[in-house]
């Protein structure tokens, strides 16, 4: 199974056809820190939320948390409401309403795992720059972003990958473009005309463009 991680989205649409997307691949969606738009929103809705209980998504907080989550191996972090398994997709607050219940879900989670060892995370030796591999657990994060050397044709991409997309206004921030400078992909634009593509457009070339390899297409 592939990820795909959207850090902080910001416009309902693009999110909603990104979810569709995952839920016709299986892939495992993420929602990273403070969303642009409450999830029960009208116009993710149209986009794509009559999908949403098709779809493996998980939210984390702050970026911090989905690393551990990642680190940490099959354990899953806290899932959405009406993600998969649910009958009915029901509204789920935005981060700006609803911080503290989600910290709250986090704290949970953790408390619950107290036994289990803990993988360092990327700043202690996980799947930084530090590590060769850029591996932790069989898992690998790929950085998509625009501008980048290395096109996304290039990546070595596995089964268990995970694809990071940053947010449509200024992408990811400056610290994870650095701390992951050596997987960071993009897609090539041959006229120069524009500064970027848009969201859901750009995880639809690189996520299928992987599953293409993976499954042999």
């Amino acid at each position: 199974m592939l990820h795909v991680a959207l850090w902080e989205p910001e416009i309902p649409p693009n999110t909603g056809n990104v979810a569709r997307l995952c839920a016709a691949t299986g892939t495992r969606l993420h929602l990273i820190g403070r969303l642009g738009f409450r999830l029960d929103d009208r116009s993710l809705r149209r986009a794509g939320l009559d999908y949403w209980h098709a779809v493996d998504v998980v939210r984390h907080v702050t970026f911090e948390d989905f690393e551990r989550a990642m680190s940490e191996g099959p354990t899953p972090p806290v899932p959405l409401p009406g993600g998969r398994g649910e009958k009915e997709p029901t509204p789920s607050p935005s981060l700006q309403g609803g911080e503290q219940d989600l910290r709250s879900s986090v704290a949970s989670r953790e408390s619950q795992e107290a036994d289990r060892p803990v993988t360092p995370s990327l700043q202690g030796g996980g799947w930084g720059v530090g590590c060769p591999s850029g591996r932790a657990n069989g898992l690998r994060l790929w950085c998509v972003e625009t501008p980048a050397e290395r096109a996304y044709t290039r990546a070595n991409f596995a089964d268990g990958d995970c694809l990071l997309f940053g947010n449509e206004s200024s992408g990811l921030p400056p610290s994870v473009r650095e701390r992951y400078a050596e997987r960071l992909v993009g897609i090539p634009m041959l006229t120069g005309a524009v500064r970027s593509l848009n969201l859901a457009t750009a995880v639809g070339i690189v996520l299928y463009d992987a599953l293409r390899r993976l499954h042999d297409w």
